[in-house]
């Protein structure tokens, strides 16, 4: 069987055909083909700023020129990580965050839930190990969060999965005090993201964030959000923790801190998990990743967060979602699609029974624009903070002529 080289991620390995993406300006694509797509999906969920941004091109190249790598570990650090750290910090939701640095969401997610184990077990409390997690959610691939990621297909074939950590419904606070309550002395840390960005792309209803937060306070446990969506203007603040008014104990991030430019991601621990970690001067966190605050990475950080902050990008996260909503809602309304559902500048729609979410993406290709398939019930929107009202105005047009080529097929 002729197959490209390439064992390409959340796809059939026995498939042959791909699209070939070469160039990317702003919110447009263009594959080899040259043809042009709006990426409506920020490439996957991350490119906020845009594409081909000189200021990120350029500061990455004059980085690589002073320094191109050098680790973290121990004793070491370097200017871009100490800078991108320092502007972090400030913008954190909420007073006495440090950085720990990592590669990826899915490291970050790891990072938080050791993070989280190991300063409870320094703080006396060795039992406190169960973490929380919801059904749908997604919270990467690597062991820890493919366990915590209410996803059941994800995790198929992969084997045993990290011991203590059990999901409730995404949208049920009361499932989660439950749990604390059933086992009392054992919870560590409730993990959710603000918005279920790629198990589906679903709000959380009024008051739950803070209801978490509260369940936290009273068990002794600590609260994660997992920000590597959310984060960095998605929904209209620098985080959504921000957003629905909620203080947590670590955040994960990463995509957005970078745009996608360079790989990066961390963590943002809180007073509450520093203090017992920093308790004794001569305990050694043994963790970490090679690329931890590598200064390329941190570069690109540093200039897409300054993109984000001079153009104020997280403030044009409402109205595009606002434009979206009464896009998706008036097809909605049409009987074209199941629901609309959103929040910021994320959206999605919920497929009929009986129309694949896959068949619409592919039709929406043949008109220019590239959403994303969460299965074959969803196709989500998620574009860079940088489109224009027309171009968003193309994704919805877009949107129902996929829908009504693919419903008028399956009659």
């Amino acid at each position: 069987m002729d197959l490209p080289d390439v064992l390409h991620p959340f796809a059939k390995p026995s498939n042959r055909d791909f699209l070939t993406i070469t160039e990317g300006d702003g919110a447009v694509v263009r594959d080899s083909a040259g043809r042009e797509y709006i990426d409506a999906m920020a490439s996957l969920w991350y490119c906020n700023v845009g594409h081909g941004r000189t200021e990120i091109i350029e500061a990455v190249t004059e980085q690589l020129r002073r320094l191109d790598a050098f680790h973290t570990f121990d004793i070491f650090t370097n200017p871009p990580a100490e800078e991108l750290a320092s502007e972090l910090v400030a913008l954190a939701p909420g007073d006495g965050f440090r950085v720990f640095y990592t590669g990826s969401g899915s490291e970050s997610v790891d990072s938080a839930i050791k993070l989280a184990r190991a300063a409870h077990a320094r703080a006396g409390r060795p039992g406190r190990r169960l973490i929380v997690s919801r059904t749908p959610s997604y919270h990467g691939v690597t062991y820890g969060g493919l366990t915590a990621t209410g996803i059941p297909a994800n995790q198929e074939h992969f084997g045993p999965l990290v011991d203590d950590i059990v999901q409730v419904p995404y949208d049920d606070a009361e499932a989660v005090e439950k749990v604390a309550r059933e086992r009392p002395g054992e919870l560590a840390a409730v993990i959710a993201e603000p918005v279920v960005g790629a198990a589906g792309v679903y709000p959380p209803p009024p008051g739950y964030l803070t209801e978490l937060r509260r369940i936290c306070d009273e068990h002794g446990a600590w609260l994660i959000a997992d920000e590597v969506i959310c984060g960095f203007g998605r929904l209209g603040q620098w985080w959504g923790s921000q957003h629905y008014g909620v203080r947590p104990d670590l955040v994960t991030f990463a995509k957005g801190v970078t745009s996608g430019y360079i790989p990066l991601g961390g963590v943002l621990v809180g007073p509450a998990v520093r203090g017992p970690l920093e308790a004794d001067p001569d305990f050694v966190l043994r963790h970490g990743h090679t690329y931890s605050g590598h200064p390329v990475a941190c570069a690109a950080g540093i200039a897409a967060l300054g993109i984000t902050r001079a153009e104020n990008l997280p403030a044009r996260a409402p109205g595009i979602g606002e434009r979206l909503a009464a896009g998706l809602s008036e097809i909605a309304e049409q009987g074209l699609v199941a629901e609309a559902r959103g929040a910021g500048a994320m959206w999605a729609v919920g497929m009929h029974p009986h129309v694949s979410a896959v068949a619409v993406r592919d039709a929406l290709l043949q008109h220019g624009v590239i959403a994303r398939a969460i299965g074959d019930a969803t196709v989500s929107f998620c574009p860079p903070l940088v489109i224009t009202e027309e171009q968003l105005d193309t994704c919805v047009a877009a949107l129902r002529a996929a829908l009504e080529e693919v419903i008028g097929a399956a009659r």
